[in-house]
């Protein structure tokens, strides 16, 4: 199903907040405009805005507060976005040029601060603080779990409970926020809101494992076949097919990651040595897991458009191309 289709029930509210969300980064400075339009040019799908949408309709009813929660996450997660480009000295982001490769680092790190600076003001001047201290939590677990992932890629000894903590912080985090906001701006009992929360936890978890999967795919998905691996990130894949290997081969595969990842014959080694290890197959079988979970939790609400609609992007989270 194309995600168009998923977005039928909230098309009005999708786009009622493309104004909103437009006029919440607007600013004097011709600059700022300038590259704040760039960036209204090359967003993405806007999952998490659908994320918020279909929370609330499904805890209660869509608000003003809504449109507010869902700003806010988005604001806060493009502000997130600008600064990993600059973190990862990434020249490109969803085929165009990233903010850092066009204005260079030092415009992106005050770009990245202005939305986020942008997003704690629509909270304050509308008096949204349990918006705002659920999407302040996340941003914080995103840090930590970066943080974390540099860590332990220096040593390249992760554990899987670590690298579930990693992606719980760094991905979960955010799409956890997105359904408890939405759950909140419908005005939902803390016990709602706790249980959406749980929802977009595992949602996200299934889908960093899936975005996890494309590096070691065989289509082109717009993501660089073994980026990961030349990042010396230890995915859920690979993480799986070293602890399932002897110790001799296992320090090979660690010393090509370590020393040659920047080759790439040596990197293509890694990816046959996973591929024929189950790696893919047991990461796949866990992002399907992740997935019941959440699917668990949503059947304990009445069937809606709402309900429906979460079930559809969730589907579409786990069995996206790209």
């Amino acid at each position: 199903m194309k995600l168009k289709e998923i977005q039928k029930p909230i098309t009005h509210e999708l786009a009622k907040f493309e104004s909103y969300f437009k006029q919440s980064m607007r600013s004097s400075a011709p600059l700022l405009n300038k590259i704040t339009q760039y960036i209204l040019k090359t967003k993405g799908k806007q999952m998490r805005p659908m994320f918020v949408f279909f929370s609330a309709g499904l805890c209660g009813e869509i608000s003003e507060s809504t449109y507010r929660g869902a700003a806010l996450v988005e604001l806060l997660h493009t502000a997130s976005l600008v600064h990993d480009d600059v973190v990862d000295n990434a020249n490109e982001r969803r085929g165009f040029f990233s903010i850092n490769a066009l204005w260079k680092n030092k415009i992106a790190v005050l770009i990245g601060d202005y939305l986020l600076a942008k997003g704690l003001l629509l909270s304050v001047k509308n008096e949204e603080y349990k918006l705002l201290k659920i999407v302040a939590e996340a941003v914080e677990e995103m840090s930590e779990g970066e943080l974390l992932q540099i860590e332990k890629a220096r040593h390249l000894d992760i554990e899987e409970d670590v690298y579930y903590e990693i992606i719980r912080k760094k991905t979960a985090s955010l799409i956890s926020s997105c359904c408890a906001s939405g759950a909140v701006s419908a005005g939902a009992s803390e016990e709602l809101v706790s249980k959406m929360k749980d929802f977009g936890e595992k949602i996200g978890l299934a889908f960093q494992i899936k975005d996890d999967l494309f590096d070691f795919g065989t289509d082109d998905v717009g993501k660089p076949l073994g980026n990961d691996i030349k990042e010396k990130k230890l995915t859920l894949p690979l993480i799986y097919a070293l602890k399932n290997v002897g110790w001799v081969e296992k320090r090979r595969i660690i010393n090509l990651i370590k020393n040659h990842r920047g080759e790439k014959e040596k990197v293509e080694q890694v990816i046959d040595f996973v591929r024929q290890s189950g790696g893919l197959e047991y990461a796949e079988s866990k992002m399907n897991q992740f997935k019941e979970e959440a699917f668990t939790i949503l059947e304990q609400f009445p069937n809606s458009t709402y309900k429906t609609g979460l079930e559809q992007l969730v589907n579409f989270t786990t069995s996206r191309i790209k």
